[in-house]
């Protein structure tokens, strides 16, 4: 099956849309930063990348453009602020938005995944590495963003199966 440019908060719907796998581009995007994180093909191992600096839509279009021509990404997974009852807010929609956007501009496939907790999680692996406050400040969004990602690409390899 070829790939089908879907916006879609169902991993299974995801999947479908991405029948040969691929490397997969993680964002979390927050409002003066965009965490990145990738995948490998395989879908087995998220890596923290680099940190935006958030700017207009075109100037991160752009950006992520070229990220995904170099990683030969297949599909994008966006970190969905939801309220920790599950209902959404401005974040969120705002995220859907840029989702939307995002889709038009580069054709990909896009999950938007549950993000509750991954900012959390991510500062607690951090601090578990000794790194300073300094340095978790610069990193912190990027690992976000592969938490985002390894809960995404978790539930895919239980969904191809």
């Amino acid at each position: 099956m070829a790939r089908r440019a879907v916006i879609t908060d169902n991993a299974l719907d995801f999947s479908d849309a991405l029948a040969d796998g691929g490397v997969l581009l993680a964002l979390d995007l927050g409002t003066k930063t965009i965490g990145i994180a990738t995948c490998d093909a395989g879908w087995r191992f998220a890596t923290a990348g680099k940190t935006l600096p958030r700017g207009k839509f075109g100037r991160d279009k752009e950006a992520l453009a070229a990220i995904v021509r170099e990683r030969q990404v297949a599909g994008v997974v966006i970190g969905l602020p939801r309220n920790m009852d599950g209902s959404e807010g401005p974040r969120a929609q705002a995220s859907r938005a840029y989702a939307r956007n995002l889709s038009e501009a580069l054709d990909l496939p896009i999950l938007l995944w549950d993000e509750r907790w991954s900012t959390t999680s991510a500062e607690r692996a951090l601090i578990d590495q000794d790194m300073s406050r300094a340095k978790r400040k610069d990193r912190i969004d990027s690992h976000a963003a592969a938490v985002i990602l390894q809960g995404a690409i978790d539930r895919l390899a239980g969904a191809a199966f």
